[in-house]
């Protein structure tokens, strides 16, 4: 009787292994965390594999560049001999591209953050007529895309006498509907109406409080914005190309494709490629350097206007 009791306390022992076992085998959070770790990657490759390809590509000649495995290096090392030819053709013009898109980005930026943030801020801390009416306009102009603007912008700023000068790309990405959004979300829980009440119980006029008080508070919610303006007229293209007509005005962006094509329409269509990809790379290190230096600033501005006011 005791060897069946003990048998059977053996065949259960064993059961409830194999049972934890399997358990263990097919556990779903396990299968979720390696299928997350594998999306992961995936969106990894996707947004880092094109910068690899442009490194590697700036290295290249055009004959390697056409002849060697596009993801690693073959070829000779061409990159020194890539710049010499990027900052020299042309009299230079590419450094002149480069500081023109500096001058429009870093002015653009600037302006639309400091506008972006005095209507978020109204928006957040103030009642007024019109108030909802504006900022479901405001919501609602974070839908159209900026293509569809572009025509309209052009016939007024012709009209204006506007076009083909810096004003023409400035003044249109001074208008930021997403950062009077992310800032008057950033700003209802950022600043705080009792040091609003205080400020004025001392006698502090509105201006002088959105300038002393919010904007010291509002420091995440600006780097923020300063940099979804800069990155995006930093890569505007479809804007200057319509505005401007002078080669000397034109950004990086236009200017490396005006290059090409020129060099294309003159029966040299491989003669700048490695150029323009070294223009390329050299274009995208100044918003590699901002992100690396705002980061911080950036993420937690993000995590911040997350929250719904």
């Amino acid at each position: 009787m005791t060897s069946l009791d003990t048998r059977a306390a053996v065949a259960i022992d064993d059961d409830a292994a194999g049972r934890r076992r399997a358990k263990r085998s097919f556990d779903p959070k396990k299968r979720r965390s390696v299928l997350l770790t594998v999306l992961l990657w995936l969106c990894v490759l996707y947004f880092v594999l094109p910068l690899w390809w442009l490194l590697v590509s700036a290295t290249k000649d055009n004959s390697a560049l056409f002849s060697t495995f596009g993801l690693w290096f073959g070829g000779g090392f061409s990159f020194a001999e890539n710049l010499e030819t990027l900052f020299t053709v042309r009299d230079g013009i590419f450094t002149r591209w480069l500081v023109n898109t500096l001058v429009y980005s870093l002015t653009a930026a600037a302006g639309a953050t400091l506008l972006a943030t005095m209507a978020g801020y109204a928006f957040a801390k103030y009642d007024f007529p019109g108030k909802k009416a504006l900022f479901s306009a405001t919501l609602g102009a974070v839908m159209i895309p900026l293509t569809a603007l572009a025509l309209p912008t052009y016939l007024l700023f012709s009209q204006a006498g506007l076009t083909d000068t810096p004003w023409a790309v400035i003044i249109p990405s001074l208008v930021s509907p997403f950062g009077v959004y992310l800032m008057r979300v950033y700003a209802a829980d950022a600043v705080d109406d009792s040091l609003i009440e205080a400020a004025r119980v001392d006698g502090a006029g509105e201006f002088r409080i959105f300038w002393q008080v919010g904007l010291r508070l509002l420091g995440p919610g600006l780097v923020t914005v300063f940099l979804f303006s800069l990155v995006a007229t930093w890569n505007n293209y479809f804007l200057p190309l319509i505005m401007l007509n002078t080669s000397d005005l034109y950004p990086v962006t236009v200017g490396l494709a005006q290059l090409q094509a020129a060099a294309s329409a003159g029966g040299g269509s491989q003669a700048l490629f490695s150029t323009v990809i070294t223009g390329s790379f050299v274009s995208i290190l100044p918003l590699i350097v901002a992100f690396l230096f705002l980061q911080r600033y950036w993420q937690s501005g993000l995590a911040t206007g997350s929250v719904k006011g």
